[in-house]
């Protein structure tokens, strides 16, 4: 649907964006055919969406997807749903928060086998809906979604840049994060008062290095906890330790005794995990 038609729909229909909801659609229909694509929508791939929205974004993935299945909060979109996704039989829109959802009522609703999730997300849930996926057992393929361009800047970031973040490790621990294309405020309805990337983000297996997941992401968070202190001085509150133990650990995973937690790579905490295990540090 172009621009004009979803302003006409929306206003026939007298839908009011709520800003609660963190409601911007997409009207342009290059841009969503080149998101689904993004996105890996293909022939025999399956797409979870989150936020449906007006269902442009929607009725894109369904155009080179085999099954679409789309979660929205809002149930007042349900009767311009109807329209806009008229036809599409391989769409199932589900109103449900899939944040208070849990793995086996996801996959109840979305059947077996792997799939990719995309999304235009609400920038106030970005991060939430981000990590339910990268930190769940569900088998995800991928994530690609729209959101702030400083999130975006986030989730690429490299080990010692200020935009590098607990968010960056937690979502290198599921896999290889990229921009694929900025997108302006100008691109969206009503237009927001930030510019947007969409980010994918292809699961690699076997980051942890056979480490408990659990156990790397509470290091990489005490790692973060303030950046302005040393690791060992993070490491000590976060474990209840004396900082002469955390510093200990630091030594044996041969790191200098004022490393700051930013600069570490992921396998730089799998490495600190092993010393603070062998030195009896946890």
């Amino acid at each position: 649907m172009e621009k004009a038609d979803i302003r006409e729909l929306l206003r026939a229909s007298g839908f009011r964006f709520d800003k609660a909801l963190g409601q911007n659609f997409i009207f342009d229909g290059n841009l969503l055919s080149a998101i689904a694509a993004d996105a890996g929508a293909a022939a025999g791939e399956t797409v979870v969406e989150i936020g449906t929205g007006a269902g442009t974004l929607t009725r894109a993935l369904a155009d080179a997807a085999d099954r679409v299945i789309s979660f929205e909060v809002d149930e007042r979109l349900k009767d311009i749903l109807s329209l806009t996704l008229a036809g599409a039989d391989n769409v199932t829109v589900v109103f449900r928060d899939v944040l208070k959802m849990t793995d086996a009522e996801l996959s109840a609703v979305v059947g077996g086998g792997s799939f990719r999730v995309a999304g235009n997300l609400p920038y106030c849930v970005t991060t939430p809906m981000i990590m339910r996926f990268a930190e769940s057992d569900l088998p995800v393929s991928s994530i690609t979604v729209m959101v702030q361009k400083e999130v975006a800047d986030r989730l690429v970031a490299r080990p010692g840049t200020p935009e590098y973040s607990a968010v960056t490790l937690g979502v290198k621990l599921f896999g290889d994060a990229r921009i694929t294309r900025d997108v302006g405020r100008r691109m969206f309805l009503p237009a927001p008062n930030v510019d947007s990337a969409v980010v994918r983000i292809d699961r690699v297996e076997g980051r942890s290095c056979g480490e408990d997941p659990a156990a790397l992401r509470r290091i990489i968070r005490a790692g973060f906890a303030m950046r302005r202190k040393t690791l060992a001085n993070n490491l000590a509150a976060a474990y209840s330790v004396p900082r002469e133990k955390a510093n200990e650990a630091i030594a044996a995973a041969g790191f200098p005794p004022l490393v700051r937690g930013e600069t570490l790579s992921l396998s730089d905490y799998i490495k600190l995990l092993g010393a603070l295990r062998a030195t009896g540090t946890i």
